[in-house]
């Protein structure tokens, strides 16, 4: 995310350092590479974005500055620097810069810098994915409404963005209750002889086969557009006039079906309403405690609450809540990459910050219209602003109460294992396969703080015989842990750590067999400094039968079913677990799916397709001799030969 001009306030009247005071910070900060004194000297006071470089080239903060002579100067004062500025500054090599016309741009560059470095002293929002809409499509007959992400390239209406997948699809379903109106694939309606389920069950009219006429359903669809514009109370009026005219003219089941409409849509307006206001606004709320922020963002569109999204910056420790603020809702909004999001007219904000006007005037030039943020509000949205402060607190805490059970559990296992220290590193290992098919290894880590998501890694596991777990156990560890074969013996030479930590802890998911396996890895690469247990399902696959196997004495330990320590290795165990079995589905998916003939060297698609045309399929080419195959236009002796070599090897 981006980050503002971080740790000091600056005042505009400061002056920059003297030579003797560079000189000082210089011999308090070895560190630095460059000539402190002559590099400020020769700073200018224009706005600009800094890089600050580590000594092995490598990015670590990138910050902007109205003035950078004033700004870079600040991090070299003597007094009042925060503990993460003084680590970051004794890390310095050297700092470059990049002058700007305004603050604006340096706004704008700071921001894309950050997103493609990710430096590792900067706030940073990990969410790049792109969020959902509802799409009605309009070129059709009979127009459908479908889930859709990514870029809105398509031609017809899209409603949104919503926060998360599940709050589209949960709309879907309503409307689906609501308005018949399809959602099937165009493939699948456009194959249709007969009704489907969903015309069984109510909840399409069948307009594939017919069986409702175009201005039924285009009025279906219009009532479906009116409600997701946030005009509910129109429908209602419409269905209630036509409830009473199918009653006069005797149509009761007619007037029933508008009666259950009518019903449905009072309920969800009860749910889905946050004003009578039809603007489109969303509403963004800070809570920050013990160096952990909570970002909630309420999105509302035409008057209703799509939802809501619960963010926790990185490296917010530290920061002060203004900070943080402004570093979110640069890195949330500004963006030349989000086509697909929506930026409202209105955001409301639980606290000011220094940067507003300048990312106010960057929005409105990236949306085309007016945007407005508010922090200073009253009645109703002072209302929505204190749900959204409400929600953060309540999520920050939850947060929180989890880290401390996930610590309270380290220092139990540390206990019952009998480590020097805590752990601050586990990693957990499972091996995946279907008889011996599509074999997958996992790598999860975590930490204190829980599940390292980042760090997960994925083995696919080749050259070994199917099935054979203790290879293919083997071989992922040493491909995991090669790299820090030497790390321990270069541990005090900066230029030759690597990137990665090794782990305190190692879990293997199996038995002796599999625990020999991670040892002899362990010893062949001469890292001595992890300590490894295996854990094996108890008897009838019950958790609270699950053995403990302690690899330097060969020990089982079975530990109590309420044990913390216990519950702790059996999180990472299935955590690795379903991440095995996922990966393995997919590489099994994707290789079925995969021709053996894609496999050929040199047997491009227009020669597959040609020989499976002319043999009439997989089969008989496997039959086929070299010199059948050779007569195929496109196919020489040579390439005949390594065919058949690959079918009959």
């Amino acid at each position: 995310m981006c980050d503002k001009d971080s740790e000091l306030p600056i005042d505009p009247t400061s002056k920059s350092l003297s030579t003797e005071e560079a000189s000082s910070k210089k011999k308090q900060f070895p560190s630095l590479l460059f000539e402190l004194d002559a590099f400020l000297k020769d700073l200018t006071t224009k706005p600009g974005v800094y890089r600050m470089i580590d000594a092995n080239d490598i990015v670590i903060y990138v910050g902007k500055a109205k003035n950078l002579k004033n700004r870079v100067s600040s991090y070299f004062r003597q007094s009042g620097q925060s503990p993460k500025t003084t680590v970051m500054v004794s890390q310095i090599a050297k700092i470059e810069i990049v002058i700007t016309h305004t603050e604006s741009e340096a706004l704008l560059l700071e921001n894309n810098l950050i997103k493609t470095l990710k430096p590792r002293y900067n706030i940073l929002l990990r969410d790049d994915k792109s969020y959902p809409y509802i799409f009605l499509s309009d070129k059709d007959k009979f127009p459908r409404l479908a889930f859709h992400r990514g870029g809105r390239n398509k031609k017809g209406r899209y409603f949104g963005p919503y926060p998360n997948g599940h709050s589209v699809k949960t709309s879907l379903n309503l409307l689906q209750k609501l308005f018949p109106v399809r959602q099937c694939e165009d493939s699948f309606y456009k194959n249709r002889s007969r009704a489907c389920l969903q015309h069984q069950i109510k909840r399409c009219k069948a307009p594939c086969v017919d069986l409702v006429s175009e201005e039924e359903y285009a009025e279906d669809v219009r009532h479906t557009v009116l409600f997701l514009e946030g005009k509910s109370n129109q429908v209602i009026d419409e269905l209630v006039a036509g409830m009473e005219k199918a009653a006069q003219n005797l149509e009761y089941e007619k007037a029933a079906i508008h009666r259950d409409q009518i019903a449905n849509l009072r309920r969800l307006q009860e749910k889905q309403y946050v004003s009578n206001e039809k603007g489109d606004l969303d509403i963004i709320a800070i809570e920050y405690q013990q160096g952990v922020a909570c970002i909630q963002l309420f999105f509302v569109r035409d008057g209703l609450n799509l939802g809501n999204k619960s963010f926790f910056p990185k490296n917010a420790q530290y920061q002060n809540i203004s900070e943080l603020l402004s570093a979110f809702i640069a890195q949330f909004y500004i963006s030349s990459t989000r086509v697909d999001w929506f930026i409202p007219g209105t955001i409301l904000v639980s606290h000011p910050f220094d940067d507003q006007r300048i990312i106010e005037e960057i929005l409105h030039e990236q949306s085309g219209h007016k945007v407005e943020i508010r922090d200073k509000v009253r009645t109703e949205r002072a209302r929505w602003l204190q749900m959204a402060q409400t929600n953060a607190q309540t999520a920050l805490m939850s947060r929180l109460s989890n880290r401390a059970s996930v610590v309270k559990r380290f220092e139990e296992l540390q206990e019952v294992l009998k480590m020097d220290t805590m752990p601050e590193r586990m990693e957990c290992f499972d091996i995946s396969h279907s008889s011996g098919e599509a074999t997958v290894a996992s790598c999860v880590v975590f930490d204190q703080s829980g599940p390292l998501k980042s760090d997960y890694r994925r083995f696919n596991i080749d050259n070994i015989t199917p099935g054979d777990d203790y290879a293919a156990m083997h071989q992922a560890l040493t491909r995991r842990y090669r790299r820090f074969a030497k790390q321990e013996e270069n541990e005090n030479d900066d230029s030759k750590k690597i990137e990665g930590k090794l782990p305190d802890l190692l879990v293997i998911d199996g038995g002796k067999g599999q625990v020999k396996q991670a040892t002899e890895v362990m010893q062949t690469l001469q890292i001595t400094s992890v300590q490894i247990i295996g854990i094996t399902k108890g008897e009838g696959r019950k958790a609270e039968l699950d053995t403990l196997l302690l690899s330097e004495t060969n020990e089982k330990v079975i530990l109590p079913s309420n044990s913390k320590a216990m519950h702790l290795i059996q999180h990472i165990r299935d955590e690795a677990h379903r991440f095995a079995i996922t990966g393995h589905k997919n590489r099994r998916a994707k290789a079925r799916k995969t021709s053996q003939l894609e496999k050929i060297s040199g047997l491009g698609p227009k020669r597959r397709q040609q020989l499976l045309k002319q043999f009439g399929g997989l089969q008989e080419v496997t039959r086929a001799g070299v010199e059948d195959l050779a007569k195929i236009n496109g196919i020489s002796k040579l390439l005949a030969q390594k065919i058949y070599d690959h079918f009959h090897d």
